[in-house]
């Protein structure tokens, strides 16, 4: 166990301070994140754009003397930063949470500085995206909304549209026609989606059975499951969990290569 105290805390601080001093070591100053993270979540992809700045750079400060290990790190407490701008700029709390486990489990898979750069890219504008979606007035009604945290909250107790709708006092076809206006799709349809991307999650980051999988989001059979998984990923549950663990070990087992200064 790797004991902590205010002395021992105290004396790496002062060492840092000395050898940042010597090398002329800065980190990034605090007003330009912070107009980053403003611009974001503002919705701003043209200042997002010209404020940004790529991870494996000096500035960012070291968390790990292993190269990529040190990009994941910065990278998660971006993500962490990021999301917590655009819940106060206005984006759902539970949206912007499930986008950030998103990334975070992404970056876990990562293996190279170049993966974590091009994440990086990608969460930056997919926030930025949407809290522009979010201040043009494009965003989904307070009725949808409340209609896809209900479907969240009970996505593997099994939902259904009437009771969706009684608890948020409307008639099933009134908040169907409102939902499929806005969405694109039917309440029916985002509720097999969302139980089909909890069903890869639990395929990839589990040891649940297809079968256990399939009873935990009420399908009705196993052989349902199954339909239903293949129609919306091309695959049956087992060539899916085959696929991904092929993969995450091809990964692991080439050689990491990374950019050493």
């Amino acid at each position: 166990m790797i004991e902590v105290t205010t002395v021992s805390i105290n004396k790496e601080l002062s060492a840092r301070e000395f050898f940042q001093r010597e090398h002329e070591i800065h980190h990034s100053p605090y007003e330009k994140e912070l107009g980053f993270f403003a611009a974001v979540r503002a919705g701003d992809i043209d200042t997002v754009n010209e404020l940004y700045t790529p991870l494996a750079v000096e500035g960012y400060g070291r968390l790990s003397k292993d190269d990529v290990r040190n990009v994941k790190y910065h990278l998660i407490i971006t993500i962490a930063m990021i999301t917590r701008f655009c819940i106060e700029g206005g984006m759902d709390s539970e949206t912007a949470y499930t986008i950030s486990d998103i990334f975070i489990n992404k970056a876990d898979e990562c293996r190279t500085q170049e993966q974590l750069s091009q994440l990086h890219r990608e969460m930056i504008m997919e926030y930025t995206k949407r809290m522009k979606q979010i201040h043009s007035g494009e965003a989904y009604s307070k009725n949808v909304l409340m209609c896809i945290d209900k479907i969240y909250d009970n996505i593997y107790k099994g939902v259904r549209v009437q009771s969706i709708a009684e608890s948020l006092g409307l008639t099933p076809q009134y908040l169907s026609k409102l939902f499929r206006q806005e969405t694109g799709m039917t309440i029916s349809e985002y509720i097999m989606s969302r139980r089909i991307q909890a069903a890869e999650n639990m395929l990839k980051y589990s040891d649940y059975s297809s079968v256990d999988i399939g009873n935990y989001l009420n399908f009705s059979s196993h052989s349902h499951f199954i339909s239903c998984f293949k129609k919306h990923t091309g695959l049956t549950p087992k060539q899916y969990r085959e696929r991904f663990f092929r993969l995450n070990w091809k990964e692991r087992s080439e050689p990491m290569i990374t950019n050493k200064k």
